[in-house]
């Protein structure tokens, strides 16, 4: 871990800066929203269109970095997302915020493209592994710590905006100055979704429902918390909790997921986060409780994307594991993409309310519950002693990540069965 943070610590520290800045523009956004009086199906609208950029750029950032390369598309776009977050309290008007977090989520997938393609390159086949635990843990530092900074100024002004872009600006530099040659690029032809669907459908509609979820705690749990009343450190507090959990829950679910039937696995942890929303709509008056629900939410749902990644692998063979991760995280970013639209709805005075917040997140969990029950009368599970080792990735990460943990959770499986055949 020392020899990985002693390389690749300017590349590690720029990722961090950048999702300060990435979780900070998206608290801020929900809660000067409630200051402007917009409505929460207003601000569904602004927060969901940072997906549809997010799942667009997966898409084009690709082709970007074959043509000018990793270098001008990463300067280029953290420009731009810099430039965006200044602009936000400038024009605080839905339509330009809505064009803003487009560009937004547009400009942070290429961005994430191209980091995850140096912090792959940077690793060799001893550390990868730990590469890609610590780039996953400062993901989710980066973000917990930009709640914190909501503190710092009014929402209602210009400073906390501004210290969201100083984070992006600043970012250029360790990862700029730091970086080794620049590396190749490619990508896995991706599998079509009809393909991807036949293999797993689960783990199809789980990732769709994962990421209507997600989207919820990621770009509504801000504008839930300023409906609900909550103060600016509850606030602060709350959006912080979400990564906390995950912070602590990925590693253990993880290390359960390769000893257990995974398919009961993902029913418990669906079902226990189900139910920790369900306890947050009958407890959340109890902000302690409110935070206990968030943890266990984020705790658990971060590690249902690996887990459904995991159970997918099970199904196909090594060639084709780094395809499908693709397709995943595009079925995923279309429930993302729609996730805030359907909760914003559900928040408005006259549906539910607040408390459409937290029972948006329950249905979905509960849906998938269902649905894995369902499966499991419809084929034989895998055996445990037949899975493969799971890819711990969070749903954070692009395409190249995943190719990154899938290619890990092979040669983990491949090691094993290699120590296995010289033991016998």
């Amino acid at each position: 871990m020392l020899q990985v943070l002693s390389s690749a610590w300017a590349l590690l520290l720029g990722l961090g800066l950048l999702m300060l800045g990435n979780g900070l523009q998206g608290t801020l956004l929900g809660v000067r929203g409630g200051i402007e009086g917009y409505s929460t199906f207003t601000m569904s609208l602004v927060m969901s269109t940072y997906f549809v950029g997010l799942l667009v750029g997966s898409w084009m950032a690709p082709g970007m970095i074959r043509r000018v390369g990793h270098v001008r598309v990463f300067a280029a776009l953290a420009s731009l997302i810099s430039a965006v977050m200044v602009l936000y309290p400038a024009l605080p008007n839905p339509i330009v915020w809505m064009i803003g977090r487009l560009i937004v989520g547009f400009c942070f997938s290429g961005v994430y493209v191209t980091a995850e393609s140096w912090l792959n390159n940077a690793a060799d086949n001893e550390n990868r592994g730990k590469a890609l635990s610590l780039y996953m843990i400062v993901m989710t530092l980066g973000l917990m710590a930009a709640q914190g900074f909501i503190l710092i100024g009014d929402p209602a002004g210009y400073l906390p905006f501004v210290i969201a872009s100083i984070a992006v600006s600043v970012s250029f530099a360790p990862i700029l100055l730091s970086i080794s040659p620049t590396p190749a690029f490619d990508t896995a032809k991706r599998m079509t979704l009809r393909q991807l669907m036949d293999a797993s459908p689960l783990g199809c509609v789980g990732m769709f429902l994962i990421g209507g979820v997600f989207a919820a705690q990621f770009g509504m749990a801000s504008v839930y918390a300023t409906q609900a009343g909550l103060k600016l450190h509850q606030i602060s507090l709350f959006a912080a909790s979400f990564y906390v959990g995950a912070l602590f829950l990925q590693f253990p679910l993880g290390w359960l997921s390769d000893k257990m039937d995974r398919r009961v696995l993902i029913i418990f942890v669906a079902g226990t986060a189900s139910a920790s929303s369900l306890f947050a709509v009958f407890f959340g008056a109890n902000f302690l409780f409110l935070l206990a629900s968030a943890f266990m939410i984020g705790g658990l749902v971060n590690p249902l994307y690996s887990l459904l990644l995991a159970h997918t692998n099970d199904f196909l063979e090594h060639d084709d594991m780094a395809a499908a991760s693709g397709g995943l995280i595009f079925i995923n970013g279309l429930g993302a993409s729609a996730g805030p639209v359907l909760i914003g709805w559900l928040m408005s005075p006259e549906i539910l309310g607040p408390n459409g917040f937290f029972l948006f997140m329950a249905v979905l969990l509960g849906m998938m519950v269902v649905y894995a029950l369902y499966r499991s009368t419809q084929r034989a599970t895998v055996p445990v002693e037949e899975t493969g080792h799971m890819p711990v990735v969070t749903p954070t990460g692009t395409s190249v990540a995943a190719e990154f943990a899938q290619e890990l959770a092979i040669e983990h499986d491949l090691e094993e069965q290699e120590n296995a055949n010289k033991a016998g």
